[in-house]
């Protein structure tokens, strides 16, 4: 019996050191976890139902040379319901004003939404959507609704905002705008100036709820985020109306495949106007690609202007030098270069061999004084930076090709070729940017398609000017002579742009014609540009517009196809030479009015609730302004604030009203 006792007494320790252990074993462990390893654990039970979540910047616009929105974000809001958190007697007490509410801003019944939320409380659904993409507008009035008005935790009122890429003009331009996509990659100006325009992101932090639904924890934001700079182009929404719909109504009526107009202020390089239109597969012309900067092809006969300017730059010829272009045709080493004129012009001048566009003629003239020495001519062509990008901040401009003696591609015929317009290759930006320089008196600018990157219209972050590529392309002599040559094209009998002329106002140009697949002679294709200025006296824009595969039944001429493009462009331009010059003073600012704004702006940054002077702004600005410090904005009128209700510098609290009047 003894030995049985202590047997069991021996097992009782045994079993009591055991838990003693396994107590000791937990007690440190808990330990542990708790301060040894506990911000691990803690953060990973955070990160199973609290989380950092992005809130994206508002993007910055894109604005017009007068301050028209060509791009801009709009900020839309979600909300939702948090039922369970709300007190029982607050739901019953406000459920059918809400209701009643929900019905005036929504549009559904009353009882629909009584309906709803009843539902959602039953169901203790803390995440239940309300509505969704509202305006900011809409979006104060429902946070002020009964039951909603107390907030997120005692009203159940969840918000979340997110920003919508909006085009004021719609696909006007829309390539050259551009867009961006989440990857930070994007095209045309959205994608040049992405990192000015995409701000920097803040963050809230979120919890998660019921069905893997996240909500946020506060009302307010852990990082506020700080929107994107704004970007003012040089397009003017005007001249790219004309633009866009004269070269949309050639298209149509040749039934091209696609095409492309460009129009540049001669002196400062600035683009007013680019539309890249091309026909999709239901036939429609859209934007779909950006012609003007990225694609390159032959010339043809626009080329014979830089080859007239090598002549006559090096002095070999003068304008009146005679040619004999024959009957039209001549040879080299078995390939034929023709004129259109199968006749022939005989021996003729070389500037009328430039106005009626005879290949013969201008091939002569380069093969007479450069046969022997084509170095001689390509280096003159490389002077006047031909053979050089333009380096367009727009992505997607490919590099010239003007072929050099020293490249192994080099043929016998490769100097002939290149004297009208074949065996080169050029974006039509490029060839705009030396015909621009002609108008230039010689000055070669590279295009700009930004004035400015601005934190507000007021003040710049960044400001672009005129940008010289080449001081002197050539003399100033030989742009006289040429463009009396480019004048003559359009106004003399046998210019091949004569069809053109208008005695109201003066343009200059070069017409051109180019066979696209000349490999293939049973099914040729045209490419058919016009590239000139105007007026000619003293010259304000240069332009272009190129026209690929036009139906050759109704015609394929650049004259006819393209031509008639350019002289609407420069005739509505010309018409409406008044109203351009007023809209450029659009962006003058009074120096009060700038000094004012100035002030405030290091006010602002210190004080939050003073009242800024915004009398002189335009609504566009002052509007967005003052709603950020919360007022309540409403306006009388349209264009700049002449009066404002509440006084500068008077202390304001949000929601207060205010009322600005217009003129």
């Amino acid at each position: 019996m003894p030995v049985t006792e202590k047997n069991i007494l021996n097992r009782l320790y045994f079993v009591a050191g055991g838990m003693f252990l396994f107590a000791i074993a937990v007690v440190v462990q808990l330990v542990n976890v708790q301060f040894v390893e506990g911000d691990k654990y803690r953060a990973l039970a955070d990160e199973e139902v609290i989380r950092k979540a992005v809130i994206e910047p508002s993007r910055g616009n894109v604005y017009a040379d007068d301050g028209s929105l060509l791009a801009t974000s709009v900020s839309k809001y979600d909300i939702f319901f948090d039922a369970k958190t709300v007190y029982k007697r607050e739901f019953t007490d406000n459920i059918k004003a809400l209701s009643d509410s929900l019905a005036k801003l929504l549009g559904k019944s009353s009882a629909y939404y009584e309906s709803k939320l009843t539902r959602a409380r039953a169901n203790k659904d803390q995440y239940h959507p309300i509505a969704k993409n509202l305006s900011y507008a809409e979006y104060m009035r429902i946070k002020k609704f009964p039951i909603f008005k107390r907030g997120t935790f005692r009203g159940g009122f969840i918000s979340k905002q997110k920003t919508v890429r909006e085009y004021p003009i719609g696909s006007i331009a829309r390539r050259t705008i551009g867009y961006e996509v989440k990857d930070k990659v994007g095209v045309g100006l959205e994608g040049a100036f992405g990192d000015d325009l995409r701000g920097k992101e803040g963050s809230r932090i979120e919890q998660k709820i019921a069905n893997g639904r996240w909500k946020p924890i506060s009302i307010d934001n852990d990082l506020e985020p700080q929107d994107g700079y704004d970007i003012i182009s040089s397009i003017n929404v005007n001249i790219q109306d004309i633009a866009h719909h004269a070269l949309l109504e050639q298209l149509e009526k040749y039934k091209a495949d696609h095409g492309c107009v460009v129009v540049m202020e001669v002196e400062t390089g600035e683009i007013k106007a680019i539309s890249n239109l091309g026909r999709n597969s239901k036939g429609n012309y859209v934007e779909r690609y950006n012609y003007a900067v990225g694609e390159r092809h032959e010339p043809g006969s626009t080329f014979k202007l830089m080859a007239m300017v090598a002549a006559l730059e090096d002095r070999v010829i003068d304008s009146d030098y005679l040619v004999d272009t024959g009957n039209g045709r001549i040879t080299f080493y078995g390939e034929t270069v023709e004129d259109s004129n199968r006749r022939g012009y005989g021996t003729i001048t070389a500037s009328k061999a430039f106005e009626v566009s005879s290949n013969v003629g201008i091939v002569k003239i380069i093969d007479n004084f450069y046969g022997k020495n084509p170095k001689k001519f390509v280096n003159r062509l490389y002077n006047m930076n031909l053979h050089k990008p333009l380096e367009l901040p727009i992505q997607g401009e490919p590099k010239p090709i003007v072929p050099h003696p020293n490249d192994k591609s080099w043929s016998g015929i490769s100097l002939q070729w290149m004297a009208y317009g074949y065996g080169v290759e050029l974006t039509p930006l490029q060839i705009l940017a030396f015909y621009n320089a002609i108008a230039n008196g010689g000055e070669m600018v590279r295009p700009r398609f930004v004035k400015a990157v601005r934190e507000n219209w007021y003040t710049s972050e960044k400001q672009f000017e005129k940008e010289v590529i080449n001081p002197s392309i050539c003399s100033k002599e030989t742009v006289a002579k040429v463009t009396k040559m480019m004048l003559n094209v359009v106004e003399k009998e046998h210019g091949t742009g004569n069809g053109l002329y208008s005695p109201n106002f003066s343009m200059a140009g070069k017409t051109g014609t180019c066979q696209k697949n000349y490999a293939i002679k049973e099914n040729r294709e045209y490419i058919s540009t016009f590239s000139g200025f105007f007026p000619v006296e003293n010259p304000k824009y240069s332009c272009i517009v190129v026209i690929h595969e036009p139906d050759q039944k109704i015609g394929y001429y650049g004259a006819d196809v393209s031509g008639p493009v350019f002289k609407k462009i420069a005739h509505k331009i010309y018409r409406d030479t008044p109203i351009f010059d007023q809209v450029e003073n659009i962006e003058s600012v009074a120096p009060v009015v700038e000094k004012e704004y100035k002030e405030y702006l290091d006010k602002s940054k210190k004080y939050k609730t003073i009242m800024p002077n915004v009398v002189g702004m335009p609504a566009m600005d002052a509007i967005p302004l003052l709603e950020n410090l919360g007022l309540r904005v409403e306006i009388k009128g349209s264009g700049k604030v002449t009066k404002q209700s509440l006084e500068a510098g008077e202390k304001i609290s949000k929601e207060k009203r205010i009322v600005l009047e217009l003129s």
